[in-house]
């Protein structure tokens, strides 16, 4: 009998963060943001956001394989900055897939990939599924003061102020609770947590769907006080 063929082995996140093109576009779409006073879209997002994914897709019972792809889309989801702010969701999905192919991953796996990344913005967007809720609920969760590029705070602008405001944030899904909570706390002496809403309220209306779609309950906490 012939010998049969190895089997293909499965891409993992680690295969994709070493990847050199997958790092340069990053940053370069990042540098883009920079340039245009964005906050910090890169590999340091890339990293959080992945991490977070994955730890809501373990919590929600999702398969390694789930867990592992889902976190293989978080860190590709902003990668289209390289190219434009608007419509980055949908060049982004096209980008991983060719990404992906190259690296190897099968198609079957690619599809779901696509569709996360491009439903992750809120204007266009919404949750598609459970690795697509969780890409969601995950990348709005980042706001903190490590973010803010822009290093004259005379010149911040409202997205600057709330996100230098935030000195600590957390996901948390608490053992035998079905509720999804963003753990915030604020420095009030650079942003309100009215200022918070005025800017994050649409990310926050997403979040609440992304976790139903889950089976969970979103809530958000600030400063000890929670808000739902």
């Amino acid at each position: 009998m012939p010998a049969r063929s190895p089997q293909p082995t499965a891409v993992t996140l680690r295969d994709v963060k070493a990847d050199r093109e997958v790092q340069e576009l990053l940053t370069g779409a990042n540098d883009l943001l920079n340039a245009m006073g964005y906050t910090e879209h890169g590999l340091r997002h890339a990293g959080i956001v992945s991490t977070i994914t994955k730890y809501i897709l373990q919590k929600s019972g999702a398969s390694e394989r789930e867990q592992e792809l889902g976190a293989i889309a978080a860190f590709l989801h902003d990668i289209g900055n390289v190219i434009n702010r608007l419509n980055h969701p949908m060049i982004g999905a096209v980008m991983a897939q060719n990404i992906l192919s190259r690296l190897g991953m099968p198609t079957q796996e690619i599809v779901p990939i696509m569709g996360a990344i491009g439903n992750h913005e809120e204007l266009q967007g919404q949750p598609v599924s459970h690795m697509s809720a969780a890409l969601i609920i995950a990348d709005k969760s980042d706001v903190h003061f490590s973010r803010v590029q822009n290093p004259i705070l005379e010149t911040f602008d409202i997205h600057d102020r709330v996100n230098y405001a935030v000195q600590k944030s957390r996901v948390e899904i608490p053992e035998g609770k079905s509720e999804i909570s963003l753990l915030l706390e604020i420095d009030s002496s650079f942003a309100t947590a009215m200022e918070y809403f005025e800017i994050f309220l649409t990310r926050m209306v997403m979040c609440r769907r992304s976790a139903e779609v889950l089976g969970y309950r979103f809530q958000l906490q600030v400063n000890g006080t929670t808000l739902e």
